[in-house]
């Protein structure tokens, strides 16, 4: 992928081309184009959007971190029956309805190549990004909606979520002067603490999850209730392009 493609400035979303493509690759495009530069580590699907053969973007998908508490949502998931889309980024200049092409094909290609995952689940950042506008139009059920109180924005502008912290404890950190999360926190999960000895502050906003059903039977297998859209705006959780919606 070039890093900033300029040969395709309009185009039809029925023209993506939707692929494989290796892991590393993945990784390449998605810290370029995702807003918070970073991949995860652990996703084992990786799918590469094209249009007139330029790469324009990438998708990844994988298991949840905390993948035993996620199985419990649909009564009688496997423990390799579901997915989380980590990673969803694309380029400005691909055309209108882009991402729901892309994430649609990439929803049949694994609902036909691995027909065991029956679900799967993905976040929208109502922090950084957005509500989730694409999985809407894409046929997710929102199930949950909470404040967000997971993000820092340490001293040097630099944003980090609690989990990158947690499931390292005793590492040495560079902005801790080689001393690791437990050594500022006693030991213990204090996000506070850990915003007062990088001279940051919490980032307030929701995290929205949605689920999307490969399988229709298991949808009736859904432990939470559905939640209609119209309750984003009601809790005012609303957000697009990094922006709450008013």
């Amino acid at each position: 992928m070039r890093e900033s493609p300029k040969i395709i400035q309009v185009g039809r979303a029925k023209q993506i081309i939707i692929k494989p493509i290796a892991a590393a690759d993945a990784r390449r495009v998605i810290k370029c184009l995702h807003y918070s530069g970073k991949v995860v580590q652990n996703s084992q699907l990786h799918f590469g959007v094209f249009l007139g053969g330029e790469c324009g973007g990438a998708l990844s998908f994988g298991p949840p971190l905390d993948k035993r508490k996620m199985q419990g949502l649909v009564a009688g998931t496997k423990f390799n029956g579901f997915l989380e889309l980590n990673r969803l980024a694309l380029a400005d200049w691909l055309p209108p309805n882009g991402e729901s092409r892309s994430l649609g094909v990439c929803l049949r290609l694994i609902r036909k190549q691995y027909p065991h995952i029956e679900w799967v689940v993905s976040f929208a950042d109502g922090t950084q990004c957005g509500d989730g506008t694409i999985y809407r139009a894409s046929g997710f059920d929102l199930v949950a909606i909470k404040e967000s109180k997971n993000l820092i924005r340490r001293g040097d502008g630099v944003i980090i979520h609690k989990m990158t912290l947690e499931s390292n404890p005793t590492s040495p950190r560079a902005e801790l002067g080689g001393r690791s999360y437990y050594d500022v926190t006693g030991g213990r999960y204090d996000l506070q603490a850990y915003a007062n000895q990088t001279n940051g502050a919490l980032l307030p906003g929701f995290q929205l999850k949605y689920i999307f059903f490969l399988n229709p039977e298991a949808r009736g297998r859904l432990t939470v209730p559905v939640l209609p859209f119209s309750e984003i705006q009601r809790r005012g959780a609303g957000m697009y392009l990094g922006k709450a919606r008013a």
